[in-house]
């Protein structure tokens, strides 16, 4: 619901919204240095060590439309600090694990405070500004800015930790953190309003089934051929039976209607576009800094911090201005061709390459494209949402980026690992060429889909001059 007279605390609001929104993300990126130690100390295999990853996102991307739909019938504050709890006593149990099921239940535990978490945080940020477009832009420019410095902070504070500490400190950073938000939001956030209605548990169930097997599909697949293939009817099947019953329930968790709102259903498209070639993007540049250019963990970690400086700046200091002059479209359509140009550059990388020559310039390019794309795709997936959908359309534009990112890299993985390409293939006998093909046909997979992105975008968003009034409800 818009607010005619705006919040005194809106902008510490927002610190404390971002400072979430940055805790988030940095869940999703800090254990990937401290994978190794795990497996070391708690034996897991190859292919059940992807599931200290898996098991986060699956129950992130699974439950963000439930998440979105409560924040909705409960208030987003409340769904907000019942997150940060989950979370913090998720992070607690993963930190203290003497077992591998007691650290992937952690994870799961960790997933389901943060799909209760973003869509809510989404939601307050749009209520705290929608009243003026040129502080909303300004707000999502802190925003994804968080998200950014969330994303390398975990890549750089992971191989600190690891380093200088040990791995249960990549989850028990989060307890203090965790703490000390819930102390604070009582402080700089009003109570939200609460909605009537139902919530439908049929659907959040058979869609998070749907999702769990999908991924659990790919992640097979991925580790032992085309086997796992049974397992797709399995989910095709789930989803029709949750599409089915959106139609026929009163109160659904996905309402259909929903998508009849022209830009937000291409703003959704084009963020699991954006997903797909953006994490992508990370995951195989750090691996060719390593693996190729022969960098440590927390070197890798220092020459990507440029990156998401770029992102900051330009996301912070530019973007609300940007989207005033020129509008949301021209900005999207812009940085999503930036991003592609610069996983092009990347799908040429040399065996011998130098990172100032070669990473750097192709690095600055691509941040510069998401932070240029980033922003206005969210307010396109945003646009149009009734006030008491806001939870939900927040909720389905992180759903749609968190699915798009693990089929993403998924399916860049798999292509980096055939024909040519062995990039991240286990063994002796793998050579640095193969590796570099693998990465190369990764990147440029990863370009075919941020190009697709733009085209989308070019399609199917209307034409909107963002200027004092932003659509959000």
């Amino acid at each position: 619901m818009q607010q005619s007279i705006p919040d005194p605390k809106r902008w510490a609001a927002l610190a404390l919204l971002c400072a979430a929104q940055f805790i988030v993300i940095l869940d999703t990126s800090i254990i990937g240095v401290a994978l190794p130690a795990m497996q070391r100390d708690l034996g897991f295999s190859a292919s059940g060590l992807s599931w200290i990853f898996n098991a986060y996102v699956i129950a992130f991307g699974g439950l963000l439309l439930l998440g979105g739909r409560l924040g909705d019938l409960l208030g987003a504050r409340r769904m907000f600090a019942s997150g940060f709890a989950i979370l913090a006593c998720a992070s607690l149990l993963a930190g203290l694990a003497h077992s591998q099921e007691m650290l992937l239940a952690g994870r799961a535990l960790q997933g389901v405070g943060a799909a209760l978490i973003a869509p809510s945080a989404l939601t307050i940020v749009m209520r705290l500004f929608g009243h003026d477009g040129a502080e909303l832009g300004k707000a999502f420019g802190f925003w994804g800015a968080a998200a950014a410095a969330g994303g390398s902070a975990g890549v750089f504070l992971g191989g600190v930790i690891t380093e200088w500490m040990t791995w249960p400190w990549t989850f028990l950073i989060n307890v203090p953190l965790g703490l000390l938000v819930l102390a604070l939001i009582p402080v700089v956030l009003r109570k939200s309003a609460c909605s009537t209605g139902a919530v439908d548990w049929f659907g959040a169930i058979s869609v998070t089934g749907a999702l769990v097997s999908l991924v659990s599909a790919i992640v097979t697949i991925e580790s032992s051929g085309f086997g796992s293939v049974p397992i797709l009817p399995m989910s095709v099947g789930l989803f029709v039976v949750f599409l089915i019953s959106q139609f026929v329930r009163r109160e659904p968790l996905l309402p259909m209607g929903i998508f009849k709102t022209r830009n937000l259903a291409a703003g959704n498209l084009v963020m699991a576009l954006l997903g797909a070639a953006w994490i992508p993007l990370w995951f195989f540049l750090n691996l060719y800094l390593q693996q190729i250019l022969g960098f440590s963990a927390l070197a890798s970690g220092l020459a990507l911090l440029p990156m998401t400086m770029t992102i900051m700046i330009v996301m912070v200091g530019f973007s609300g201005k940007l989207i005033g002059r020129f509008g949301v479209k021209l900005n999207l359509v812009l940085g999503l061709f930036l991003m592609a140009g610069a996983l092009l550059m990347l799908a040429n990388l040399p065996l011998n390459g130098s990172y100032v020559t070669h990473v750097l310039p192709s690095s600055i390019l691509a941040a510069l494209g998401m932070a240029l794309a980033y922003i206005p795709t969210t307010m396109t997936g945003m646009a149009g949402a009734k006030p008491e959908e806001t939870g939900l359309a927040s909720g389905l534009i992180n759903t749609t980026y968190q699915i798009g990112s693990a089929i993403g890299l998924a399916m860049m993985v798999a292509l980096s690992t055939s024909g040519i390409g062995h990039g991240i293939g286990h063994g002796t006998s793998q050579t640095a060429d193969g590796m570099l093909a693998g990465f190369q046909a990764a990147f440029l997979g990863a370009g075919v889909a941020a190009g697709l992105a733009a085209l989308a975008a070019l399609v199917f968003v209307g034409s909107t001059r963002q200027r004092r009034d932003v659509p959000v409800g």
